[in-house]
């Protein structure tokens, strides 16, 4: 086995500046765990992006290796249930945060935040969804137990340029859901079309009303990706016992309403967390995006980079430049 692989390496240069490189690292430098793992792919996130410019919210230690997101190979299983040769995945927990990410060829993790590749997804297939389709396969099951099924009316999805909103238009619609597709990119209609939107709506259309404690109702639930006034939108528009789950918060962090939408029309708000969520409950959603979830489209909304290319896609998912998912293969990436 090599003791040296190619990682993405962030730096912190006095005073707060930052920068990257792929460089090499040795299998020594990697964190303690029981798990060793040769990583194939990988999957370029917004969370990704702000370690990679020195967010101190997500990443509080420089020099780092960014990634939330590996699917590979085991190499040791030390005192776990994993052999040599199992292919397996890793999204969220502290991967790629504090812990030496994606980004490099190999990562070092507990067993316990390891899940076995499901039949039904290859490698490559398991970081097109990534943690995106993760949280938008947990954004998916919050409605589908929510008792709203397709006849109750239209789901709108916000930010549905995005990883995680490209990801729920394409579940939804998969399993029978009409879809609107909520965008700042109107000009990609077709993408959102190819997804399987029924309906492409300007973001504008659902901005919120603020002197409005109730909008009319226009959705049986949505999903929102973005936070903010659009979030806010989404609840006053949400029809009579529908579903709001909310996962993000590029628009804002902050929600500014009323209770009416909660106890005049009795709108549940679910928070969606991928990054902990129980490991139970995560295989069974893993589960399901590697069979009856899974979305026809998958290939056709991805890019595929390599490690070497992956600098200046890091500028482009923080100035809002790309559309659908952007993954690394980590075999294909030279110094």
């Amino acid at each position: 086995m090599t003791h040296s692989f190619k990682a993405m390496v962030v730096t912190e240069n006095p005073p707060g500046t930052f920068t990257r490189r792929i460089t090499q690292k040795s299998i020594a430098e990697l964190p303690p765990g029981d798990v060793l793992i040769e990583v194939r792919f990988s999957s370029l996130n917004y969370k990704d992006a702000l370690s990679a410019i020195g967010n101190k919210g997500v990443t509080r230690t420089y020099p780092h290796t960014p990634g939330i997101d590996a699917a590979g190979i085991v190499v040791e299983g030390k005192g776990s249930d994993f052999s040599p040769g199992d292919p397996v995945l890793v999204t969220g927990y502290d991967l790629g945060m504090n812990t030496s990410g994606g980004f490099g060829q190999f990562i070092r993790v507990p067993a316990d935040w390891v899940v076995r590749l499901p039949e039904g997804l290859s490698l490559k297939e398991s970081m097109i969804l990534g943690t995106a389709g993760f949280t938008a396969g947990l954004s998916v099951s919050k409605i589908v137990a929510h008792s709203i099924h397709p006849g109750r009316g239209k789901i709108l999805v916000t930010g549905a340029s995005g990883g995680v909103g490209s990801m729920a238009v394409a579940i939804l619609s998969r399993i029978g859901y009409a879809v609107a597709a909520a965008t700042g990119k109107i000009e990609e209609a077709d993408f959102f079309k190819s997804l399987g939107a029924s309906e492409v709506i300007p973001r504008e259309e659902i901005k919120d009303t603020p002197k409005k404690a109730l909008l009319k109702e226009r959705w049986a639930a949505v999903v929102d990706t973005v936070g903010g006034e659009y979030l806010a939108a989404a609840l006053k528009t949400t029809a009579y016992q529908g579903a709001v789950t909310c996962c993000g918060n590029v628009a804002s962090a902050s929600l500014s309403l009323t209770v009416y939408p909660f106890i005049l029309r009795g709108i549940t708000l679910y928070g969606v967390d991928s990054a902990n969520n129980p490991m139970a409950h995560r295989k069974a959603v893993w589960e399901k995006l590697a069979g009856p979830w899974k979305p026809d489209s998958l290939f056709a909304i991805t890019n595929e980079i390599s490690l070497s290319a992956l600098d200046s896609y890091i500028d482009r998912i923080l100035e809002g430049k790309l559309k659908g998912r952007t993954i690394v293969n980590m075999t294909d990436s030279q110094i």
